[in-house]
Formats: C-alpha cells, sequence, structure tokens
C-alpha cells in the first residue's frame, strides 16, 4: 500500500530522454533549413515557394514548442499527475482507466489515461497530449520511467477500488 500520509509527495517522474530531444529537435530544424533553403536556392512558382517557406517556418516554431514542452518533468503524487511548471495533467480521482498495450492509442513509450471528464485540448511534443477524455503520456521518455508511473498508477486505482 502506497503511503497516504502525504498527499504531495512526488511518487514517481518523467523526464524526456536527452539523446531523445537533441534527435527530434535536431530532426526539426534540419527540416525546416533544409525546406527553406530549397525554396531560397531553387525557386518554384511563387505559390508554392510561399509553402515552402511557411512548411519551414511550421517546423521551426514545432522544434521550439518541443524544446520547451521536453524541458519539464512530469510528476506523480497521489492526487494528480502535474508538469514541474504547476500545469495538473490529470487528478486521480477523475481517472477511470489507463491503457498501456501495444494496441493502445497512446504516446510511444508512454501510456493513456482515461478521464471521467472531458479536459481541453493540449499538446507537449514529445511529453504528452490531451483529447476530450483521454490524456497520453509519453514520446520522448524513456520506457522504464514511463512504465514505472503507470504502476504506481494502477496501484492507486487498484486501491482506489478496494476501497
Amino acid at each position: 500500500m502506497l503511503n497516504e500520509h502525504d498527499p504531495n509527495k512526488v511518487l514517481a517522474t518523467i523526464t524526456a530522454s536527452p539523446g531523445r530531444r537533441i534527435l527530434g529537435i535536431g530532426s526539426l530544424w534540419i527540416l525546416s533549413l533544409m525546406v527553406i533553403y530549397v525554396g531560397i536556392v531553387q525557386p518554384p512558382e511563387l505559390g508554392w515557394q510561399l509553402f515552402l517557406f511557411g512548411l519551414g517556418g511550421v517546423s521551426i516554431w514545432i522544434a521550439e514548442l518541443m524544446r520547451r514542452a521536453t524541458a519539464v518533468t512530469l510528476e506523480l503524487t497521489r492526487t494528480e499527475l502535474r508538469d514541474t511548471d504547476g500545469f495538473v495533467l490529470a487528478r486521480m480521482d477523475e481517472v477511470t482507466g489507463l491503457d498501456r498495450g501495444m494496441f493502445a492509442f497512446k504516446p510511444s513509450n508512454g501510456f493513456l489515461l482515461r478521464l471521467d471528464n472531458k479536459k481541453p485540448r493540449a499538446w507537449r511534443p514529445g511529453l504528452w497530449w490531451s483529447l476530450g477524455s483521454r490524456v497520453g503520456v509519453g514520446g520522448m521518455t524513456p520506457a522504464h520511467q514511463a512504465k514505472f508511473m503507470a504502476e504506481i498508477i494502477a496501484t492507486i486505482l487498484a486501491e482506489r477500488d478496494i476501497d
């Protein structure tokens, strides 16, 4: 049984893997620079050139979103799953299920939480997303950290169902 005395004690954390951060963000930057380079060096028709510049700009923007998102850590307490910026992904009392199987619609190396109410749509590239009553955690995260957190969540849910 988990320690129930301190509801704010951090039971598990997930931090984006440095190697995956470098690979993911670097890939987006390379894509951006290549697309913009093609638009400058071999300019197609004006419409396509604007499309290439737009695609390059969007790729740079997503790379920056990913850099910021993966700089934080996810923390699990007995009462909530939050990030170190203070944003609460889900409260444990609203979690109705946990999917971590191979065929679950979840991020890579992660898990999916089913909630009893809908959350606003949100996306932190490489770390987590929220869509309707589902929150997906994973992406650039090490599998062992996500698996450990999922096991703790499963234990919390099982204890709650017993009571």
